[in-house]
């Protein structure tokens, strides 16, 4: 294919991924993530969509995919979950998780509430005008005060001052709610006390008179369940409460069809990774990267790529690695490394994408004398960051790590040569932006690797732009758009574009 998409109609990403988790005979995903991540350094900032609160702001539109569109004369706010084909969606992490000091995980956001309001409150209040049927309590606290014990922002706030209550709406003989349910994170209330779990019974007390309903305890489950009956009987927590978090979760298993039809529907079965759902992924890979540096020299770009070269040199730890590519929170919590999927590395979408006659040599670590012992035309080095999720992805000084500074040495210094990034964040980059070539921010492209190989070699053209600013030195973080210090080494917003080209 060449130039621009050819005419076809598309899911959108959120009704896509609903039949996905529907396929699975799941009908709850715990998406989407509405945090702004304003600190690299968080291990779950590429669960974050921008440090831009607009830009997140514009990303809740995927609820109505997820959950369906709220029937004509509905008031907005009215969650919805539209039949056997949607889930119930959860906005998250509530609220400021992406603003913590120095960026670490379950940490303290540090703000005045104005600041709070206007950055980290924003995608909340459009969720719950779209109907999101959830919200998930954050780990991490405001000004000290933990967000699983912050009556003040999830009853007064969220419940009541955004009007995510409780409310029948009857509409053409359909049962659907005002509001949904408020659910912890995992053993989020253990994390009240500090140690964790030290006093369970005032984390009960606390977690649910500050209006949390649903409690997800993965473990000591009949534990809760005991000190809250005990707690109750003993006037600690009111009835009403107990009652008032029962009515919501009721009302959204009814409003999602959970008693009429409570099993996994098989004939969804085939959506689960789909011809189609691929294809969209596959278009989502491409329109996201970023092309940071084009060539070293203006009008003799390296990209986009020749199909035509005699040999070209792909190398990197990442280049021929899916679960490199997806990154944390696939198939496992912090991810793997291999073939954990099916889909395409961007290794074997090279030799799908370059004419027949083109030799394609991969290396994963070259040495320079091996570079310089074949005559190639170009190199595409695909290095980055290893899979992470949460705290183990918070990182200091954000460097790549080896064995990816070793190879762009080795390659780079010694051919042409374009560097592809997997990573989930900007990373340190300045040490090599005059070596290489050209640079590509691929951040996590999931199993379509074939998205990257698109564009690189011109079949579609780089249109993506940065939604987080990309830094100079770690020792510059946070450092934000309209910042009073704001140097970086790739402004927000930033993103070299290129035409499609054919014949290449």
């Amino acid at each position: 294919m060449n130039g621009a998409d050819p005419f076809v109609t598309r899911l959108p990403i959120g009704a896509a991924t609903a039949l996905e988790v529907r396929a699975t005979g799941i009908q709850y995903a715990f998406t989407p993530c509405i945090a702004v991540c304003r600190d690299p350094r968080w291990g779950r900032c590429y669960e974050s969509y921008s440090e831009d609160p607009k830009i997140v702001k514009l990303m809740t539109e995927i609820i109505p995919g997820l959950q369906g569109d709220i029937p004509a004369g509905t008031r907005k706010g009215v969650p919805f979950v539209g039949g056997q084909d949607k889930v119930a969606a959860c906005a998250k992490h509530y609220v400021g998780d992406g603003g913590t000091h120095l960026g670490r995980n379950e940490g303290v956001s540090i703000i005045d509430a104005k600041g709070l309001l206007d950055i980290h409150m924003t995608a909340y209040n459009d969720a719950v005008v779209k109907g999101i049927a959830t919200v998930m309590t954050s780990y991490s606290s405001w000004n000290g005060v933990k967000m699983h014990a912050s009556r003040r922002l999830v009853t007064d706030y969220l419940k009541n001052k955004l009007k995510f209550k409780v409310e029948i709406v009857f509409l053409a003989a359909v049962n659907t709610i005002r509001h949904g349910f408020v659910i912890s994170d995992w053993q989020g209330i253990d994390k009240i006390t500090t140690p964790e779990h030290s006093n369970y019974t005032y984390s009960i007390i606390a977690g649910m008179n500050t209006g949390i309903d649903m409690f997800m305890i993965p473990y000591n489950y009949t534990e809760f369940i005991d000190g809250l009956t005990y707690l109750v009987k003993k006037k600690f927590i009111y009835m009403s409460r107990v009652d008032d978090a029962v009515k919501r979760i009721l009302r959204v298993k009814f409003t999602m069809g959970l008693f009429e039809n409570p099993l996994a529907d098989y004939s969804m079965a085939k959506h689960l990774g789909s011809k189609e759902h691929r294809e969209l992924a596959r278009e989502a890979v491409r329109k996201t990267l970023v092309l940071l540096k084009k060539g070293k020299f203006p009008k003799k770009p390296l990209i986009p790529l020749s199909k035509k070269a005699s040999t070209i040199l792909v190398a990197g730890s990442h280049a021929d690695n899916l679960g490199y590519q997806c990154g944390g929170w696939t198939i496992e919590w912090q991810g793997l490394s291999g073939d954990i999927t099916d889909g395409t590395t961007i290794l074997s979408a090279v030799k799908k994408s370059v004419d027949p006659k083109t030799q394609v040599v991969f290396n994963e670590n070259p040495s320079e004398n091996f570079v310089k012992s074949y005559n190639f035309d170009y190199a595409i080095v695909v290095v980055g960051e290893f899979p992470y999720a949460e705290t183990s992805g918070d990182k200091r000084n954000l460097t790549i790590p080896e064995p990816g500074p070793s190879t762009i040495k080795n390659v780079c210094s010694s051919v042409k040569c374009v560097v592809v990034l997997i990573s989930g964040r900007p990373v340190d980059v300045q040490p090599y932006v005059k070596t290489v070539d050209a640079l590509v921010a691929a951040w996590l492209p999931g199993s379509e690797g074939q998205g990257v190989t698109d564009v690189l070699f011109g079949d579609y053209g780089f249109t993506g732009k940065l939604a987080h600013t990309w830094f100079k030195s770690v020792d510059q973080l946070p450092m934000n758009l309209g910042d009073k210090h704001y140097d970086p080494l790739y402004p927000f917003g930033f993103g070299l574009t290129t035409e499609p080209r054919k014949n290449l």
